[in-house]
This record gives structure tokens, sequence and C-alpha cells, in this order.
């Protein structure tokens, strides 16, 4: 694997950028990283419950059509 030397690590990368990160101090950048760490999780939860919300959704339609199967069945005997 192609490693970089730390004066060029950052070439590829706008001025901009460069400038930005440049000016960093380190309080600043362990507050970045705690950020980065904070929105990873909110991420995970986020598809945790969008799966949780989907799973009751179909849990709930399941029992439904469940109980309008056993309805049918239940009249067909009634006859």
């Amino acid at each position: 694997m192609l490693e970089m030397s730390d004066a060029k690590r950052f070439d590829d990368l706008p001025e901009k950028t460069q400038k930005f990160l440049a000016g960093l101090r380190p309080d600043e950048v362990d507050t970045l990283n705690d950020g980065i760490r904070l929105v990873r999780s909110i991420a995970t939860v986020g598809n945790f419950i969008k799966w949780l919300i989907v799973g009751i959704l179909g849990l709930a339609v399941g029992v439904v059509m469940f109980g309008e199967s056993v309805g049918k069945i239940l009249k067909w005997f009634k006859v």
C-alpha cells in the first residue's frame, strides 16, 4: 500500500479545506472528533428506530391479515 509523507498527505484536498485543517487548534480537533462520533451514533440509532417501526408496522399488518384468514376459514365451517 502506498503511504504518503505528512507533508504531501493533504495535497489532493481543495485549498480551502487545507487552510481549514491547518488552522485547527488541538481542542477543536477533539471537538471535531467528538462531533463525528456523535453523528455516527445518531445514524446508528436512527437506523435501529427505522427498522423497529418497520417491524412493528409489519407485525400489525400481519396480525390483521392472519385474523382475516382465520375469519374466512371459520366461515367455511359455519356453512
